[in-house]
């Protein structure tokens, strides 16, 4: 994939308590309008491995609202690649898609539902061919850990923290290695449980690492109403939307720390927008039919 803009500009945000300390935000969801955020730099180096070593097809993995499905379909279109998405939960074969999967089915990507038993083994239902290319779910192998090590730049070497949410934990993982001397990585994971088994561990630098587990409020694609309210007030303070799988997650965790005193006055941090505004309509359709609050998309 050709690198799109050199740089992204960080944003100041606003965050309840934050007069004490300094809030930044690095807009990656400006990236791109379909490969956003992190996922252009977990894709970028694995479809150049995948050129070089003559693929074919892109065989990944992800669930019902997964940003990287969305941006890997889109991406091997781009490319040229035909491309395979293994989606957790067989029952979603038979359902009306969601905007995630149609997007991804738009994008010439097929797919294939396999139970969350098989799915949880990340083993292919079928049998490769050696013209594919397999790329793990959220680009978690080594090329995605050596395309986030390039989302920072030396003009975020200023601030004292990162913070990032973490999902597969490969972004957190490239970002470890990618701090400044002074620099502390805050990851946010989006998951509920133990993380022991994460690809997070088998990449990150975690000595330089501080992991915060109880801000997954609920558990990863929960949205309780805290959450919605969280994100509605954050835009309209703040004038651009947060994903409701990721981003608002990090942010409310985030806020909750500002406002508890965990950061010195005078503290700057800069915090990472993955992108993944797309799982809003989807989320929004499964609030709207349990008669919840929804996400608000236009000020």
């Amino acid at each position: 994939m050709a690198f799109l803009p050199t740089e992204i500009k960080n944003q100041c945000v606003f965050l309840p308590g934050c007069d004490r300390v300094s809030v930044s935000m690095k807009r990656l969801d400006l990236w791109h309008p379909v490969v956003s955020g992190n996922k252009f730099f977990k894709l970028k180096y694995n479809l150049e491995a995948a050129s070089k070593m003559g693929a074919k097809r892109i065989v990944t993995f992800g669930g019902a609202f997964s940003n990287h499905i969305a941006a890997c379909a889109y991406a091997c279109k781009s490319a040229g690649f035909e491309s395979v998405g293994i989606i957790r939960g067989e029952e979603l074969e038979f359902q009306e898609r969601n905007a995630t999967l149609r997007f991804a089915e738009s994008c010439g990507m097929q797919l294939q539902f396999v139970s969350r038993e098989i799915y949880s083994q990340k083993q292919l239902p079928f049998k490769a061919a050696p013209t594919d290319f397999i790329i793990p779910e959220g680009g978690a192998n080594e090329w995605g850990v050596h395309g986030c090590r390039e989302i920072l730049s030396e003009s975020d070497s200023t601030y004292d923290y990162i913070a990032v949410s973490l999902g597969t934990g490969i972004t957190a993982a490239g970002l470890s290695h990618a701090l400044f001397p002074q620099q502390q990585l805050l990851v946010f994971s989006a998951l509920k449980g133990a993380l022991t088994d994460s690809d997070f561990f088998t990449f990150a630098d975690a000595k330089r690492c501080r992991l915060f587990e109880q801000y997954h409020c609920g558990g990863y694609a929960k949205c309780p109403p805290e959450l919605v309210h969280f994100i509605n007030d954050f835009y309209k303070q703040n004038g651009f939307l947060l994903d409701p799988i990721y981003t608002g997650k990090m942010m409310f965790g985030l806020g909750d720390l500002v406002q508890n005193g965990f950061f010195k006055d005078g503290a700057k941090i800069l915090a990472i927008h993955t992108g993944g505004l797309q799982a809003i309509s989807g989320m929004n359709a499964r609030l709207k039919a349990n008669g919840l609050l929804e996400i608000q998309t236009e000020l």
